[in-house]
């Protein structure tokens, strides 16, 4: 029996261990990709990550997706190319700025003998997050990619898909254009999960069920299950089945080498990588950092690159006939 692990941050991987990507949202090409990775570089480049400037609440950038060990913004291995978008936001807090405003209104009402109406308002809460900028802290994000162009995959380590189209709408203005699409399926995912909560002869081969789920009734203002710790196959969950509560998210152990949470909008959550798995890629990378990182990425886009086909096809298969749509004018 495997143990699982979301790799700490350690001596020989302070700089790597960010690799093992924690959440997926993947996207299909719906053309190839066929930039290669120095090219994808010198597009990159002409974005690079620069601090924001006085006035400014936030930027957005490319940087090295190996942090210290190296300046490239692209890192190629296993005929993958990972990318890295660095996020700067300015932390004004709302309760700063109000106070603040609170003050200078008051300041003006009792100096002029008049009310400050709200467009006057509006124009003074301007200035104070213009004066207050300068001197704000700032907070850091960085959202790691990578590139699969033999699967036409392209992989975001990320919980929401939201923050994945922050970094989608930027790689797709840098590079003028970007053609890939949440992978349409023949199927509603839930449909197919709800399914092998009904009849465990139903799960596919590889996939395991977890021991957590989350049941929605369809209907509008419908009922939500969440169950952790429960035997999914159990007497307990057929009568809320039976109710016509569908999966909306499942968790799954795929081949005793990682678990997860499969959500209804295909993103993958809390991904878990099984020890014996993180040990290999240890003894890999044992010589120094960079080798380490090496180790990491192969290992990481050679088990991705098994499990989201895998997936993809457990979930009923792609409609291809969707991609061509796409693809082809109207």
């Amino acid at each position: 029996m495997n143990s699982y692990t979301v790799p700490p941050s350690s001596p020989r991987t302070l700089e790597a261990s960010f690799m093992w990507f924690k959440n997926l949202v993947f996207y299909r090409f719906t053309r190839p990709f066929d930039l290669e990775a120095e090219a994808l570089a010198t597009q990159l480049e002409q974005h690079r990550f620069g601090p924001c400037r006085a006035q400014e609440l936030s930027r957005y950038g490319w940087t090295s997706p190996m942090a210290k060990l190296s300046e490239q913004l692209v890192h190629s291995g296993n005929g993958c190319l990972l990318i890295c978008a660095q996020k700067e936001e300015k932390i004004l807090p709302a309760s700063v700025i109000r106070d603040f405003l609170n003050e200078r209104v008051a300041l003006i009402e009792a100096e002029q003998d008049r009310k400050v109406r709200k467009k006057e308002k509006d124009e003074l809460k301007d200035e104070i997050i213009i004066d207050l900028l300068p001197k704000a802290f700032s907070r850091y994000q960085h959202t790691h990619a990578y590139i699969d162009p033999k699967l036409g995959l392209l992989v975001v380590d990320a919980s929401s898909a939201k923050r994945a189209e922050e970094l989608c709408s930027y790689l797709r203005q840098t590079l003028g254009s970007l053609p890939v699409s949440i992978p349409a399926l023949n199927h509603a995912p839930t449909s197919i999960m709800t399914s092998w909560l009904r009849e465990e002869q139903s799960m596919p081969t590889g996939f395991e069920l977890g021991d957590e789920s989350e049941l929605k009734d369809p209907s509008e203002n419908g009922a939500t299950l969440r169950c952790k710790q429960q035997d999914l196959l159990g007497d307990e969950m057929r009568p809320h089945l039976d109710a016509g509560k569908m999966a909306v998210k499942l968790a799954l152990d795929w081949r005793n080498s990682c678990r997860m949470i499969l959500s209804e909008d295909l993103i993958l959550r809390r991904l878990k990588f099984a020890d014996t798995l993180l040990d290999q890629a240890a003894d890999a990378g044992a010589a120094d950092a960079a080798a380490a990182f090496d180790a990491d990425f192969y290992l990481l886009t050679e088990t991705l690159g098994k499990l989201i086909p895998e997936l993809l096809e457990a979930l009923g298969g792609e409609n291809q006939e969707a991609y061509q749509s796409a693809i082809t004018p109207s």
